[in-house]
This record gives structure tokens, C-alpha cells and sequence, in this order.
């Protein structure tokens, strides 16, 4: 188990995130892992473009409500919330720059953004799973 402070300490500041693989219903995906508090306030913001099935995966150190906005982000994303087994229990579709907060509802440890209309051009829908998710403690 890799512990997130640990990670910063090896990436050094600035750094990119650490990164890795992981499953969506099935699909592959290459993500970024924010796993600390600067990490997840920072997320996407000031991107201009993701490449394909990539995303960023947020790791939670306890599973609850989660809220997300779009202030500096100049991307339209999509957001599935899962809980701590990966089942996704939500999915949103976010617009670039909106300060309006897209929350959960339901208690989760994760959230995983993607490039807009990712999860439906897939055919993934609440209840599907998220596997393969990493090995790490969040702080």
C-alpha cells in the first residue's frame, strides 16, 4: 500500500500526479491519481484537453458526500462518484468554468472525471462497477 504523503515526497513539488490503470465496466482506462487535499483541489483545472479514455481518479480518505465544481476548468467533463467497493452510484456531466457544485448524494470514495459524455458513449450507467482501482492510502 503506497501512502499519498510518500508519493508527493518522491514526485517532488510540481510534479505530475502518479498515474495508473484501472477498469470501467469492463473499459480500459488510463488515469492520474489526486490523492491528497492540494492534489484534489487542483484536479483538471487549467487543461485544454484530455486525451481519450484517460481521466483523473480522486481518492478520498473516508467515503461520504462528495461535491465538484468547474470554476477554472476549461474542459466539459463527465463525473462518476463511486463508493469504496467501486460501484459508480452517480453520473454527472459537467460544463467548463461553472461554479455551480455537482455533489454524490451518496456516501463515496471516489470520483473519477472524463472527457464529456465518456460513461454514456461507453454504456455506463449508475451501478456499474469501477475495478482495478489502486492501491493507495489518500490523505
Amino acid at each position: 500500500m503506497i501512502h499519498a504523503a510518500f508519493l508527493t515526497l518522491l514526485l517532488g513539488c510540481g510534479s505530475k500526479l502518479p498515474t495508473g490503470n484501472l477498469m470501467v465496466d469492463g473499459h480500459a482506462v488510463s488515469i492520474e491519481i489526486a490523492a491528497t487535499e492540494s492534489a484534489r483541489a487542483h484536479g483538471l483545472m487549467h487543461r485544454d484537453s484530455m486525451p481519450e479514455d484517460h481521466g483523473m481518479l480522486f481518492v478520498y480518505p473516508k467515503q461520504k458526500p462528495l461535491g465538484f465544481w468547474m470554476k477554472d476548468t476549461r474542459m466539459p467533463l463527465s463525473i462518476a462518484f463511486a463508493d469504496k467497493t467501486g460501484k459508480i452510484v452517480k453520473i454527472v456531466e459537467m460544463t467548463p468554468f461553472s461554479t455551480d457544485s455537482v455533489k454524490s448524494l451518496y456516501p463515496a470514495k471516489y470520483a473519477l472525471e472524463m472527457n464529456k459524455g465518456w460513461f454514456d458513449g461507453k454504456g455506463v450507467t449508475k451501478g456499474a462497477m469501477i475495478t482495478q482501482l489502486p492501491d493507495i492510502v489518500a490523505e
